[in-house]
C-alpha cells in the first residue's frame, strides 16, 4: 500500500508501535503502544513511573526511541524526530515542570523558538500584538510584555498553553496542565480543549486527577510498568476499574484514616504577618493531628508556610513550638528546632536537581551524617537512604542517579523523605501530592499516618478538595491571607470550605 493511500485510509493521526526505551539501570517503555484520532481527547494515565511522559518526550522529539515505529497523519516517520521538527509537523507539548525562561516577557515566551523578524532584528512589536490576539482569545487577562518570573504559576502555565497554540497544534499534548490552575483557569482550560477538539486537534491529556476526566475525554490509554495495558472508551469504564488497571490491583481506600491519641499543643501560630498575603493568621495544632490548610488560589496557604518556616521574613507575631517562642530567620533555624516543610515547588524549592537522591537526602542530615571532624559517616549515609527508598517505595535505577531522572511522583516521595530521619515534632507538606499518581498518593497519606502515629504534627496544605475533606482531622480554612474559620473532620463539607474560602468580608482570626 502506498503512503499517500495509507495516509488517506488511516483514522489515526499518531500511531506507534512496539516502543522501547531504556535509560541506565531502568526500562522505561516495553514495547509501548499508542494511538490518537482527530478531534479526539485522549486521557493517557498510569502510575508515576509507568512511561507516560516518556512515550509523548519521543512523540515530541525530546528523547530518541531504541526501537519501534511511529506513523504521523498516515506517513511513517523513519529517522528520530528533533523538536523543531516535530513542531513543525504540528506536534506540540506542554509539560508538566513549565518550560519558560522566566527572565524573558510573555510575548517572548511565547514565540520562543519561532520568533518574528525583520531583516536581522527581532520583530518585537509583531510578537507583542500576535501574542495578545492569542491570550485574548483565550480569555487570559495576561499582559504581553509581562516578565514571565514576575507571574504567579497558575499564569505561567496558561502563558505555556498559549505558547502551544500560538504554534498551530495539530497534535498537542498536555502533562498535567491543572496542577497549578485555579478553578476558574481550569474552567477555562476545558471550553478551550472543547474548541481545539471541533477543530480536528487531537489531544493527549495526563493528569492524576481523575475527576477532571468526565469532563473533556473520550477515550482512555492506560500503561504500566512501560507497558501498555489497555484503550478503551471513557464511557465503559468506572474509576475504580481505571485505577485498578493502573497500579495492578484495586485501591480499596484512596484516604486511609487512622485514629491515633490527640497529644498537647505543640505548634501555636499568633498573629502571624508576612507581607501581603500573610495577614494576622492565628492557629494552634496538636501531637498526633493532622491539621488541613484549604483555601483558593492566591489565599495565602503557601505564603504562610514559608513565613513559619523562615523562608519569607515574617513582620509580626509568634511562633511557639512545644511552649519555646522560636526565632526563626531562616529555614536552618526552623529545622534545628524540629520543624521542617515540604515545599509546592519540588523542582525549585525541595531538590537540587543535578545532585544524585543519595545527596539530596543525605544534604539536611549532614549534622547527623557527619563525625566531629566534618567528616561523613558511609554506613550511617547508606542506611539512611536505603531506608527511605524501601520506606516510600522510590522507583529509581539507583542512588547515585540525578534527582532529575526520577519521574515527578517520585521526585516527591524524596522530598518527604529527606526529613523521615530527624527527630522532627511538626512536619509541613504544602502540595504534597500535585502530580502524583493514585497509588502514590496513598503512600503520601501513609507516610502522613506513621508521622500521626507517632506523635508528631502534621500541617498540609492541598487544593484538592477531596483530599482537604477525606484526610484531615481538622480544617483551617484562608481567603485573602487570613483564616476565616475552623472545622472538625466530621462536620467539614465542600460547601462549608468554600462559603469560607470567598468570604472576603468580615474576616476574623480563630
Amino acid at each position: 500500500m502506498s503512503r499517500s493511500l495509507r495516509a488517506m485510509e488511516s483514522p489515526y493521526i499518531v500511531e506507534m508501535e512496539h516502543i522501547t526505551k531504556t535509560f541506565p539501570g531502568v526500562k522505561a517503555l516495553d514495547e509501548a503502544r499508542f494511538r490518537l484520532k482527530a478531534g479526539e481527547v485522549m486521557a493517557l494515565l498510569g502510575e508515576n513511573g509507568a512511561g507516560k511522559s516518556t512515550l509523548v518526550k519521543i512523540l515530541s522529539g525530546v528523547y530518541t526511541r531504541d526501537s519501534g515505529s511511529i506513523s504521523l497523519f498516515g506517513n511513517d516517520i523513519h529517522s528520530d524526530l528533533k523538536p523543531k521538527q516535530a513542531q513543525q509537523l504540528g506536534v506540540s507539548i506542554i509539560h508538566q515542570e513549565l518550560n519558560m525562561c522566566s527572565h524573558l516577557t510573555v510575548a517572548q515566551n511565547i514565540f520562543l523558538g519561532h520568533e518574528a523578524s525583520h531583516a536581522t532584528l527581532l520583530d518585537n512589536r509583531t510578537m507583542r500584538k500576535q501574542a495578545e490576539q492569542v491570550l485574548q482569545s483565550l480569555h487570559i487577562d495576561i499582559d504581553a510584555d509581562t516578565i514571565v518570573g514576575d507571574l504567579a504559576v497558575s499564569k505561567q502555565q496558561m502563558v505555556e498553553i498559549a505558547k502551544a497554540l500560538q504554534a498551530k497544534a495539530k497534535i498537542l499534548i498536555m502533562d498535567e496542565p491543572t496542577s497549578a490552575l485555579t478553578s476558574v483557569e481550569i474552567n477555562q482550560l476545558f471550553t478551550l480543549i472543547k474548541e481545539l477538539k471541533a477543530k480536528g486537534c487531537g489531544i493527549i491529556y495526563i493528569s492524576h486527577r481523575l475527576d477532571e476526566l468526565q469532563h473533556i475525554v473520550d477515550t482512555v490509554t492506560i500503561m504500566r510498568d512501560g507497558k501498555f495495558i489497555l484503550e478503551k472508551p471513557f464511557s465503559e469504564m468506572t474509576m475504580n476499574q481505571i485505577i485498578a488497571n493502573m497500579v495492578g490491583r484495586e485501591i480499596k481506600e484512596k484516604f486511609p484514616r487512622v485514629h491515633a491519641q490527640k497529644g498537647k499543643k505543640i505548634l501555636s501560630v499568633k498573629n502571624l504577618c508576612a507581607g501581603r498575603m500573610v495577614r494576622d493568621v492565628n492557629f494552634d495544632v496538636y501531637e498526633g493531628e493532622i491539621l488541613g490548610i484549604a483555601g483558593l488560589m492566591g489565599a495565602g496557604r503557601t505564603e504562610t508556610t514559608r513565613a513559619i518556616f523562615g523562608i519569607d521574613p515574617k513582620e509580626s507575631g509568634t511562633i511557639t513550638l512545644d511552649g519555646k517562642e522560636l526565632t526563626i530567620h531562616c529555614p536552618e533555624d526552623a529545622i534545628r528546632e524540629g520543624l521542617v516543610l515540604a515545599p509546592e515547588d519540588r523542582k525549585k524549592d525541595g531538590l537540587c536537581t543535578k545532585l544524585s537522591i543519595r545527596e539530596n537526602i543525605a544534604l539536611p542530615n549532614l549534622d547527623m551524617l557527619c563525625n566531629k571532624l566534618g567528616v561523613v559517616d558511609r554506613k550511617k549515609e547508606d542506611a539512611m537512604v536505603e531506608k527511605v527508598v524501601q520506606d516510600l517505595k522510590i522507583k529509581l535505577a539507583g542512588p547515585e542517579v540525578d534527582a532529575s531522572s526520577l519521574s515527578g511522583g517520585n521526585q516527591q516521595k524524596v522530598v518527604v523523605g529527606k526529613w523521615l530521619a530527624r527527630n522532627s515534632k511538626v512536619v509541613i507538606f504544602d502540595e504534597p501530592t500535585r502530580g502524583i499518581d493514585v497509588a502514590s498518593k496513598v503512600e503520601i497519606y501513609q507516610l502522613m499516618n506513621e508521622l500521626k502515629m507517632q506523635g508528631i504534627a502534621v500541617l498540609f496544605v492541598s487544593s484538592e478538595m477531596p483530599e482537604i475533606l477525606g484526610f484531615s482531622d481538622r480544617i483551617v480554612v484562608m481567603c485573602d491571607g487570613r483564616i476565616t474559620g475552623s472545622l472538625l473532620q466530621e462536620e467539614a463539607t465542600q460547601e462549608k470550605i468554600l462559603e469560607l474560602a470567598t468570604r472576603f468580608e468580615n474576616k476574623f482570626a480563630l
